[in-house]
């Protein structure tokens, strides 16, 4: 598989769509001619963000991992790692439990990593120090299995993205803080990618923390994550330049946006070859975003995590669809950049040093939906 290439396959069988893409990717090939070695250390990262089940449109699904597996293990190798650190919020190991990746990798035999606890240093990202985890510095071959979907803050997040889990906690707040784009585009630099098999069989096109999963029934293989994320833009109907850590990456020298020099390769179920003229663009696309992006006219939002603000944005969603005009919360802040200062209404621990604030790091779900529909009914006449 050349960096100019895209394998996409639909179908229902995941594991079996997962085993079958690496095949036709050549993967087997590109891991000895990279690493010359049976004895290669090959380290699978997923997107485990939290505890959701990946039929909520947010986590990998675990059979696309086990697909991978059984591909390498049958090719003879043995060096296998699952690496992954969820939010800051969550424990690694609870999204392990709930998505069903710890039964798995169990009855696979292949150790798990929780880079929440993993050592780390500074590396040199084209210009940026930026802290990362160890362990996948150290692998040989690095497997990326994102998932395409939409996000609250960045419009969309994939393969680039999906390497902020190789931080330690600190320094993913300490990306919020910088704004998110530029440091994940530099970070492309620090971490090679070597292969992506991207999960886009039913994500949320709208919000990382899934709870609007679109079904696509669809894989797509790449090696150049840059080229896969501006193809992910494609399929979202979303213009690259709204996604600005895509260009940075680019100009990090992490791969090529040029779609029109791409190479796609589209393939169904049965695995009979080239499917000439299928649609791309995701049927049934709920045509959200606006609606989620319209929440930026209520919040006030600075330097705020995704555990935060991504647990915020379901909750207005739902209040609204209640009947809640959430509009009267006008001015809620959130965020980093509230530490240590004054006003009114504010959610997180970052914001207690206002008027009324909700604790927590993030605050739980329930807690914040439960304090904000108090605040809404007792300004109803």
């Amino acid at each position: 598989m050349n960096r100019s290439d895209i394998i996409v396959l639909y179908g229902k069988r995941i594991r079996d769509m997962a085993e079958e893409a690496c095949r036709l990717a050549g993967l087997k090939d590109m891991i000895l001619h990279k690493c010359g070695t049976y004895d290669a250390s090959i380290a699978l990262k997923p997107n485990l963000l939290g505890p959701i089940p990946a039929e909520e449109g947010a986590t990998t699904h675990p059979e696309i991992a086990e697909g991978v597996i059984m591909y390498l293990q049958r090719a003879g190798f043995r060096k296998i790692t699952v690496m992954e650190g969820s939010w800051v919020g969550d424990r690694t190991e609870d999204s392990l439990l709930v998505t069903g990746f710890g039964d798995m990798l169990r009855r696979m035999e292949v150790p798990f990593i929780d880079l929440q606890k993993d050592s780390s240093e500074i590396r040199n990202c084209a210009g940026m120090d930026i802290r990362i985890c160890c362990s996948p510095l150290r692998a040989d071959f690095l497997i990326n299995l994102p998932v395409m979907k939409g996000h609250c803050q960045t419009r969309m997040t994939c393969a680039l993205k999906n390497m902020k889990g190789c931080l330690p906690n600190r320094e993913k707040r300490r990306f919020h803080k910088m704004g998110l784009f530029d440091p994940i585009g530099h970070l492309s630099a620090g971490i090679r990618q070597d292969f992506i098999l991207t999960d886009s069989i039913c994500s949320d096109l709208t919000f990382e923390d899934g709870g609007n999963p679109v079904q696509q029934d669809r894989l797509f293989a790449a090696c150049d994550p840059v080229l896969n994320d501006t193809y992910c833009c494609r399929l979202m109907h979303l213009d690259p330049g709204e996604v600005p850590y895509i260009r940075i990456a680019e100009r990090c020298g992490a791969g090529s946006s040029s779609l029109k020099d791409a190479s796609v390769s589209i393939y169904n179920e049965t695995y009979s070859g080239y499917v000439s003229g299928r649609e791309l663009v995701p049927a049934g696309y709920p045509g959200q975003l606006e609606e989620i992006l319209s929440v930026k006219e209520i919040v006030d939002e600075a330097e705020s995590c995704s555990a935060c603000y991504g647990t915020l944005v379901p909750v207005l969603r739902r209040l609204q669809e209640e009947g809640f005009d959430i509009s009267k919360l006008k001015g809620l802040c959130i965020g980093q950049g509230f530490r240590g200062k004054t006003g009114e209404i504010g959610i997180g621990s970052c914001t207690s040093g206002f008027r009324d604030s909700l604790a927590g790091c993030p605050p739980k779900e329930e807690a914040m939906y439960d304090w904000l529909k108090e605040r809404m009914e007792r300004q109803t006449p």
